[in-house]
């Protein structure tokens, strides 16, 4: 065929387009009929695996055959072999860089289709953070490999090179030591399962959120007024952290009340009782209690403790059973208590 071109045209450079408009159209349409095959057989599946594959290889593949016409196309063309090699692997650094892409993505959908049918077996829990954890090593790992494989293209001696990164590596592993402690440090969160994403915890007063992400650096926290803390991982991991999530979803509610002296112990404790058990969201598990804690200098004091379904639930519920309580007391004539000075004035 190309002697058949060189014949008709004589333009190198027209020559070379029309080559590369063949090979692409050729490549194309084989590729078309195994995606139309592949389609076929992939109807019958139960899972979206394969198309999502064939989804995020389309683009790259039809990269790789244009890469693949233009390279058959230089040779067309009147060039230096010093010039011809230099844009020879500048292609094939491309087709490395676009299979390498392509590799990734295929082996990052595998795993994430294996990750969530281990997790969704009932008797596996594994959290998101790992995995998130390892699709950051994995990409690292991925990126060096084609690097190096593109550098041995060029020439480049990899021994040396590999030899150089060992001795550099011990001066970057000093000067990149707090960034090392924090890979460390989301490695350790991740392994002893003191956070995963979704949980809601609380590091001191001012830092309390749900756990967004867990990455390879630090941890994303949205906090309750809708902001993103970034904490970098070797902190949280030296931090007391309050898991509201952990090591069950259930939590206790504790709601203090007073009322004045002179009411009727019994019936405070028994009316308060029958209130807090119609909150939404309350767990028979243990059943709510009231104590009779204290009598301060102008309240007897209460508490009531009582357990929810979810920690997610724990402000609903407080407030509904300060409300419920406060309806019920005021209903039935029981004092509420407030601070107040009595100032008695005398004449001499």
């Amino acid at each position: 065929m190309l002697e058949i071109l060189s014949q008709y045209i004589q333009n190198q450079y027209l020559r070379a387009l029309i080559i590369i408009v063949i090979v692409f159209i050729v490549l194309k349409i084989v590729i078309f009929v195994i995606e139309k095959v592949i389609l076929k057989a992939t109807i019958k599946t139960k899972t979206e695996l394969d198309n999502k594959i064939l989804e995020k290889t389309s683009k790259p593949f039809s990269f790789i055959i244009f890469l693949i016409g233009l390279r058959i196309a230089i040779n067309e063309l009147s060039f230096s072999v010093e010039i011809l090699g230099i844009i020879s692997k500048l292609i094939y650094s491309g087709i490395v860089l676009l299979v390498g892409y392509l590799a990734y993505s295929i082996t990052d959908l595998l795993i994430s289709f294996g990750w969530g049918k281990i997790s969704s077996n009932a008797k596996t829990k594994i959290d998101k953070s790992l995995s998130s954890l390892i699709h950051s090593v994995l990409r690292i790992i991925w990126v060096v490999f084609v690097l190096l494989y593109i550098l041995n293209l060029w020439g480049i001696e990899i021994g040396p090179f590999l030899a150089g990164l060992g001795i550099g590596g011990i001066a970057i592993a000093f000067a990149m030591q707090e960034s090392l402690s924090n890979i460390f440090g989301g490695v350790s969160i991740i392994l002893d399962k003191t956070v995963k994403v979704g949980d809601v915890v609380s590091l001191d007063k001012e830092t309390s959120g749900t756990i967004l992400k867990v990455g390879l650096r630090s941890t994303k926290i949205k906090t309750f007024d809708n902001e993103v803390i970034i904490i970098p991982n070797a902190v949280l991991s030296q931090s007391r952290i309050q898991n509201l999530a952990q090591p069950e979803p259930k939590s206790r509610v504790v709601v203090p009340f007073g009322v004045s002296y002179g009411a009727d112990i019994n019936k405070v404790k028994k009316i308060v009782l029958n209130e807090i058990k119609k909150i939404k969201n309350i767990s028979n598990n243990p059943l709510p209690v009231i104590r009779f804690l204290e009598m301060a200098d102008s309240s007897l004091n209460f508490k009531v403790y009582f357990f929810i379904d979810s920690f997610e639930y724990r402000l609903d519920a407080i407030d509904e059973a300060n409300t419920r309580i406060y309806n019920i007391l005021n209903k039935n004539n029981i004092e509420i208590p407030f601070p107040q000075m009595d100032v008695n004035l005398k004449n001499k």
